[in-house]
């Protein structure tokens, strides 16, 4: 890892933790191990650094939904879409903090960031939402748009707040556990009794053809 990207981890991680005002780059050069002047010749201000971290985790977005949306199709494609989303913030709790102080503490920046990079992609996945509605898969009664809304805003402030949150199930109460419930609740909310059925024969002929 070079030091740029060193210095974006670092800076991902402050500013989740002490928010933009609370963080400043001589703190963020500490943490990488280097001098500011060092970092300032990668980042010439502190928000075009702030912004370069904001870019890295919206831009993987354009770059794997694509892929996504095109290798799988109906229940496959829903849970390659949300397996993704938690892999990607679970892989790094503090992008999950990270956004959502960023949506708390600097509201106007980010709507207008959301709406230019995760609106788009919204529109397309409420699509197929709708698709799945026209054949039964989905149940009439979901709202789309919201209802990916209301995912990852669980998501996010669900993997943001775990190590915290967690707590209060005892033993047992780890991210992981958290994240399948999340993932059953989203599933069973969105899909019909016949969605979920045809996803189960689709899944037992997968393994059928696995096997032969």
């Amino acid at each position: 890892m070079d030091a740029r990207e060193q210095t974006l981890d670092a800076a991902t991680r402050l500013f989740a933790a002490q928010g933009y005002g609370g963080t400043s780059l001589s703190a963020i050069a500490d943490a990488v191990g280097i001098r500011k002047a060092s970092l300032l010749y990668h980042f010439p201000s502190k928000d075009a650094l702030h912004r370069a971290v904001l870019d890295q985790i919206l831009e993987h977005w354009s770059q794997v939904l694509p892929r996504l949306l095109e290798a799988a199709a109906g229940d496959d494609r829903f849970d390659a879409l949300l397996h993704e989303v938690v892999r990607f913030f679970v892989d790094d709790p503090d992008r999950a903090r990270l956004v959502l102080r960023e949506v708390l503490d600097r509201p106007d920046v980010m709507r207008a960031r959301l709406a230019e990079a995760v609106a788009p992609w919204m529109a397309v996945i409420a699509g197929y939402i709708r698709k799945g509605q026209g054949t039964g898969e989905i149940r009439e009664d979901a709202d789309p748009e919201a209802y990916l809304l209301h995912v990852i805003h669980l998501v996010i402030s669900g993997i943001a707040t775990a190590d915290t949150l967690g707590s209060v199930l005892g033993e047992g109460g780890d991210t992981q556990r958290l994240v399948r419930e999340l993932e059953r609740m989203a599933k069973t909310s969105l899909f019909t009794e016949t969605g979920l059925a045809r996803a189960r024969e689709r899944r037992a002929d997968k393994e059928d053809e696995a096997a032969e």
